[in-house]
């Protein structure tokens, strides 16, 4: 079994061919391919390889799948007593993938 961990978007994920992820937006139209170079670690079976700090020459292949906006969360500051209120919401953007391959 092949997966790699990878970086994108300042976040790392565990990554197997015909996997869908849901990482931070990238400048990409929906269909397009995308590799990603920033390879942490690749294991096949009992073969490990581990970058210092990336593995050289290895990638992974995205097929981007859509865009689109996560739940909205509410950010709400008070301080007690002050009659001090921020109510505000935020819905993260993200990428929606496909992982199409992984190459050593």
């Amino acid at each position: 079994m092949l997966y790699a961990i990878i970086e994108t978007g300042g976040k790392q994920y565990r990554v197997q061919e015909g996997d869908n992820l849901y990482i931070e937006k990238l400048p990409a139209e929906t269909g397009d391919l995308i590799e990603v170079d920033k390879v942490l670690a690749l294991v096949n079976d009992d073969d490990v390889k581990i970058g210092a700090p990336l593995v050289e020459g290895a990638k992974v292949v995205f097929k981007v799948v859509r865009h689109g906006r996560g739940k909205k969360i509410i950010v709400f500051k008070y301080k007690a007593k002050k009659n001090y209120r921020r109510k505000q919401g935020h819905r993260q953007p993200f990428t929606q993938v496909t992982v199409e391959k992984i190459e050593a």
